[in-house]
């Protein structure tokens, strides 16, 4: 499975991105997907996820509010709506699967990650 991740930048406290995530060849939509950050320093976390079925778990309560995921299913694109961004939120944004329907806890495939950076 290959996840590629878009829309990575640099952007102004209380700015706004949005990031994609595609797969060539797979269909993501089938499946849960995950959103994770890895700042500088810091494990790995997970952020948000939407299941199979468009539910969505938040793994990071700071961002419940702020962020949002969704799906175009016509353009196999899972996409992060990033609003109201803070300097904490600065890391490489990855999207992650492990082909269940139901967001988890362990994910076994990542893209290459793209980076977020939130400055003045």
């Amino acid at each position: 499975v290959q996840l590629v991740e878009t829309g990575g930048g640099l952007v102004q406290p209380g700015g706004s991105l949005r990031l994609s995530c595609t797969a060539p060849g797979f269909t993501l939509d089938y499946y849960a997907i995950g959103w994770f950050r890895q700042a500088p320093g810091k494990e790995r976390e997970g952020v948000l996820c939407i299941s199979s079925s468009d539910g969505l778990v938040y793994y990071v309560p700071s961002v419940k509010g702020r962020f949002t995921i969704s799906r175009d299913n016509a353009k196999n694109t899972v996409y992060l709506q990033m609003n109201s961004l803070k300097p904490e939120d600065t890391a490489v944004y990855y999207c992650a699967t492990d082909e269940d329907i139901n967001c988890g806890q362990a994910y076994s495939h990542f893209g290459q990650g793209t980076q977020v950076t939130v400055s003045s």
